[in-house]
């Protein structure tokens, strides 16, 4: 195996200020050289404040660069206020190594009972393991002992280089390199290897560690806690962002179908516009030296200059005759004969004298060839602006980024289809209807609103196999798969054990401090697409609760769906306001989205927010008519239980803003 290229990051605002008082670094250099690893100084150790920001830019760069195979950070993992190490890593992790973590608390905890306040993150960015060490060097060096014994970063490494880890394997079993899963299947340990599902077969589920329940196993076997840790609505948002890819780009042709696609090529103008001087009035090319005096009137268009004695009658956009340079309106003539024949204009008086260039556009006055009309990231809106200039300059096709098609499921037996009354099951209980699916229409409303391709999978019941079916189907058929129901801790909540179990992916979080919307999941499942573009393809799983899966749709999806697209990073996000409550509204332990209808007041101005009554999560008219959400800050934050009418809060902006 080639040698480990190694990366050291010191976290440390003493340290940034003076090289000299960075301990731990030199230490984790000694010890990677003496295990036959490779840390260029020059590029590949750096000492760094404690701000996110600037641990992130170096950490990215490393990673983005794909010649580094594992980056150690030592310092900022504690309690102090200034420790945030862990804040910066965790929403660049691809993959989090929660086995890892717990090595490196195992065995600071052996020597300290102190190492419980550390706060370790370890995981993959992108094909780079990275692992956060304490500042300390007596704990730096415990840390290390337990990552190079035994080979264990070792292996991890050969892993995300490709390999199979066979000659690891053969140690362990003793050269047996293959292994029985529980059902009887005969599967390999390639752990990097991507997971693609192209047939009609339940996949044979992954046998690495799992947070999710076994669903084979009885119910009384399920969580009666969830493993998913209760992460902020920042740190999920963040989440999102870091582990979600842009689409390629594509050609299409330039019609009234381009809403909402994002340009991915800057636009000249291929010639002057207009191309040559033209009128932007209906009435008469002249010669501005003429005197105002009766004329004769020309009707078709020569390209010799205009006889004397005569004017040309024009529309507005016209090119002018060779020879005028000037136009009279219309309004500033009267007519004197007309031809017997055709009872066209034969004879006009001007009135009066026009200046040159009156009433003249000039050649280039509009664009000038080679000016820049639209720039790469614009949006081509749905208002004509956008498209219009891409016809005005004569383009026919255009390079854009491809939007993402969107597959919907909702899962349960409870539910029914309202037109087709198809159950979710045949088990529904006797007698009983069943409950209708809100979600399904919902979402698909709003997404064809917004210019998005949906594939409709249906009710899905809660059965492993039909869950992978539809997922199957969703993986083949879209770019992101949005479903709702399934995510709560229920022995049929099948979401997550099915996209971890079955299809290898990764739940980046099940649970966020949010209302409504708690058990909104985030994941991604590796595929492999057309000539062999690799990737992740997205998972939302939405509450079942109408409210918290539409309100979940907003702020988490929506995001998601226009960074795919080619949206520029401070566009993703829709828009906030400030507004003033109209309404007093609790607060909870929790970020809350209470949905309001934002009024602009018409003679003061100011946006004011209405509540829409009840909040309850299931209660899905309280978005009828919404256009927004108040964002009510956690309790905890504020030191009350309660916003009084008049607090002026952000509110996100779902629809069009009223009139009061």
């Amino acid at each position: 195996m080639a040698p480990i290229r190694v990366a050291i990051l010191t976290v440390s605002d003493t340290a940034f200020a003076d090289a000299t008082a960075d301990r731990s670094g030199p230490v984790i250099q000694d010890i990677i050289t003496s295990h036959h690893g490779e840390v260029e100084s020059d590029k590949h150790y750096r000492i760094v404040p404690d701000t996110v920001e600037a641990i992130q830019s170096v950490v990215k760069e490393w990673a983005d660069n794909g010649n580094v195979d594992w980056i150690i950070t030592t310092g900022g993992t504690g309690f102090g206020v200034r420790d945030a190490t862990p804040e910066a890593i965790t929403p660049l992790l691809n993959r989090p190594a929660p086995g890892l973590v717990h090595l490196l608390l195992s065995a600071s905890l052996q020597h300290t009972p102190l190492a419980a306040l550390s706060r370790p993150v370890a995981g993959v960015i992108k094909s780079t393991l990275i692992t956060t060490l304490p500042g300390s060097v007596k704990a730096v060096k415990e840390n290390m002992d337990a990552l190079m014994r035994g080979g264990v970063v070792q292996h991890a490494v050969e892993l995300l280089r490709g390999g199979t880890g066979a000659r690891v394997h053969a140690i362990l079993a003793g050269g047996e390199q293959r292994s029985m899963s529980h059902n009887g299947h005969r599967h390999g340990h390639d752990h990097g290897a991507h997971v693609h599902h192209h047939d009609h077969h339940i996949p044979i589920p992954r046998s690495v560690q799992v947070l999710s329940h076994d669903p084979s196993a009885p119910a009384s076997a399920r969580h009666r806690k969830s493993p998913y840790p209760l992460i902020s609505f920042e740190a999920a948002l963040s989440y999102v962002h870091a582990n979600i890819e842009v689409l390629p780009v594509e050609t299409r042709i330039v019609d009234n179908n381009l809403r909402e696609y994002i340009l991915a090529e800057d636009v000249q103008a291929p010639q002057d516009v207009p191309p040559t001087s033209t009128t932007n009035v209906d009435g008469y090319a002249i010669r501005s030296t003429d005197s105002p005096g009766v004329y004769k009137v020309l009707t078709r268009f020569s390209t010799t200059p205009l006889p004397e004695d005569t004017i040309y009658r024009i529309n507005t956009g016209s090119p002018l005759p060779p020879g005028t340079d000037a136009v009279i309106m219309v309004e500033d003539t009267q007519l004197v004969s007309t031809d017997n024949e055709t009872e066209e204009e034969a004879e006009v008086e001007t009135l009066a004298r026009i200046p040159v260039g009156e009433n003249v556009r000039l050649p280039g006055s509009d664009v000038r060839k080679g000016d820049n009309v639209m720039l790469s990231g614009d949006r081509i809106t749905g208002r004509g602006g956008e498209v219009g200039s891409l016809v005005f300059v004569g383009r026919e096709k255009i390079r854009v980024y491809r939007k993402p098609v969107v597959a919907i499921l909702s899962t349960g037996n409870e539910l029914t289809d309202l037109h087709t009354r198809e159950a979710g099951s045949t088990t529904a209980v006797e007698g009983w209807g069943g409950i209708f699916d809100t979600n399904r229409p919902s979402l698909r409303a709003v997404l064809e609103s917004m210019g998005y391709e949906i594939v409709d999978l249906g009710i899905v019941p809660d059965d492993i196999e039909a869950h992978v079916k539809a997922i199957q189907r969703g993986l083949s058929e879209a770019d992101m798969i949005l479903t709702t129901g399934g995510t709560s801790m229920g022995p049929t909540d099948l979401l997550k054990p099915v996209i971890e179990r079955n299809f290898g992916g990764t739940v980046h979080f099940g649970r966020v401090t949010v209302k409504p919307g708690k058990p909104t999941t985030f994941a991604t499942i590796p595929f492999e697409g057309e000539e062999g573009r690799r990737g992740k393809k997205p998972i939302f799983a939405l509450p079942g609760n109408p409210a918290s899966a539409l309100v979940m749709f907003y702020v988490f999806v929506v995001p998601a769906l226009r960074k795919m697209g080619g949206w520029t990073e401070e566009m993703c996000q829709l828009p906030r306001v400030k507004v003033e409550i109209q309404h007093p509204m609790f607060l909870d332990p929790r970020t809350e989205f209470h949905r309001v209808v934002i009024r602009i007041g018409r003679d003061s101005g100011v946006l004011k927010a209405f509540s829409t009554g009840g909040q309850r999560s299931s209660r899905v008219a309280s978005l009828s008519g919404a256009n927004g959400f108040v964002v009510l800050p956690p309790s905890g934050l504020t030191g009350t239980k309660v916003a009084d009418v008049g607090t002026v809060l952000d509110a996100i902006v779902i629809g069009e803003l009223e009139v009061e």
